[in-house]
């Protein structure tokens, strides 16, 4: 196997075990199980730079194995963009819920400044 088919290949290791554990188990559900936290996207970014970077550096004649890496790559990427939306739909909602929770902490914040002044 070349450097590239093998680098390629643990890069498409590493994505479809972020893209699982995103999303629960290896199948190809858009459904997202929870909100992606930093450390995910940064994986996922990291990912798809390097895999960028290699792929900008292909020799024109590829052997069979890169060119399975590169036809699992293009799976991973799409499983990814399909991803997206429920991704994003998840972000909102803990976008929200923190928000409403930021909202709370600062009335009681409020109550507990008015409470101080009447004693």
């Amino acid at each position: 196997m070349s450097t590239d088919a093998q680098n390629l290949h643990e890069g498409n290791v590493r994505l479809a075990s972020c893209l699982n554990q995103l999303c629960g188990g290896a199948g190809h559900s858009a459904a997202c199980a929870h909100a992606a936290g930093p450390a995910e996207i940064e994986l996922l970014l990291s990912e798809l730079m390097q895999a960028g970077q290699l792929l900008r550096n292909l020799p024109e004649k590829k052997e069979a194995q890169l060119e399975r890496e590169l036809a699992l790559y293009q799976s991973n990427v799409t499983r990814l963009r399909d991803m997206l939306p429920s991704i994003h739909d998840r972000l909102l909602r803990e976008r929200a819920r923190l928000e409403q929770e930021r909202s709370r902490v600062e009335s009681a914040a409020e109550w507990v400044r008015g409470s101080r002044q009447t004693l």
